[in-house]
């Protein structure tokens, strides 16, 4: 079993300077994937509090990192139609050697859309009916085809797009876990999946969901790749580790979380909070991580990996 370890780096309430030098340890320290959300405001605490697009935020950390792949965490739909984002994938892509990838999601932060005049749609259904619509033609144009669409909510008249990316099959990741709509996309269309956080019970439901609708369209579970997040700290210290996720929490104004999604302490300790996901199916997991940096949980990062390897074997 192949296990992955990504940095999800929050583009928020941080500086450049801050943001950037995270994102090249951690590419250094052996994170697998590092991931960015996308908001044009900040979505936690005060929404006047800075936040960086995400495009042109993982295009410039891609130029300076070397080995992790590197896309959004994730895209939300209303923002950009299909062409465009396909031609954003493919020149990150470009910029980053072949080491993007395409993160969707419906999106929720009405606010963001409302200021900036930007269609939020009637509900949730119907973003998460303009992602299913999406999908494909993006996945078309990153595989070099030529594109002509009239749909409910785009419309596409012989697209073609140059350069291609790099990587023969660009890999598309959907985020979300509404059980009718966004799993059902993910089934058809996704090379990766996130859910959302949750408790380790919810995520294996939504899971079996998934499963069922794989089961539907006549598509193998096992060909898409699970991701799951955990906010963690690494301490040897477990108090002190304890501590440090606290302060960071609530420097962004979190004062309320589910506990489930915290993995704070030894290695060993962070380790043991992963395995069930592991267990479950979910082989990649995030790290997310927010400013003030934690530089010594990137760099201990390799004894969680080391951990967790040496019980798959």
């Amino acid at each position: 079993m192949q296990i992955k370890i990504g940095a999800l780096l929050w583009a928020q309430q941080t500086d450049w300077p801050a943001l950037r030098d995270a994102a090249i340890a951690a590419d250094r320290a052996g994170f697998d994937s590092l991931w960015v959300s996308d908001h044009l405001l900040c979505p936690i605490g005060s929404w006047r509090n800075p936040v960086y697009e995400a495009w042109a935020t993982i295009a410039g950390l891609g130029a300076l990192t070397e080995r992790a792949t590197i896309g959004t965490l994730v895209g939300a739909i209303p923002f950009r139609n299909p062409g465009l984002v396909a031609k954003l994938a493919a020149t990150v892509d470009h910029i980053t050697g072949g080491r993007a990838v395409l993160g969707l999601g419906g999106a929720w932060l009405a606010r963001e859309h409302h200021m900036h005049g930007i269609d939020f749609g009637a509900s949730a259904g119907e973003r998460l009916d303009r992602l299913h619509e999406a999908v494909p033609l993006i996945r078309g144009l990153l595989d070099g085809e030529t594109v002509t669409h009239s749909g409910r909510f785009y419309n596409l008249v012989e697209a073609e797009q140059y350069p291609r990316p790099l990587q023969s099959r660009l890999p598309i990741l959907i985020g979300g876990q509404g059980r009718r709509k966004t799993l059902r996309t993910v089934a058809m269309y996704a090379d990766m999946w996130h859910t959302q956080h949750g408790s380790l019970e919810k995520i294996r439901a939504s899971d079996a969901v998934l499963v069922a609708h794989c089961a539907a369209v006549g598509r193998d579970p096992a060909t898409i790749e699970r991701l799951a997040s955990k906010w963690v700290t690494i301490r040897d210290d477990p108090d002190e580790a304890r501590d440090e996720l606290e302060a960071s929490l609530r420097h962004h104004g979190l004062e309320e979380y589910e506990p489930s999604i915290l993995a704070a302490g030894t290695p060993a300790a962070v380790a043991q909070a992963l395995r069930g996901h592991i267990d479950a199916g979910f082989t990649h997991l995030l790290f997310s991580l927010r400013a003030p940096f934690d530089h010594e949980t990137i760099e201990r990062m390799p004894e969680v990996r080391r951990l967790l390897t040496m019980d798959g074997k």
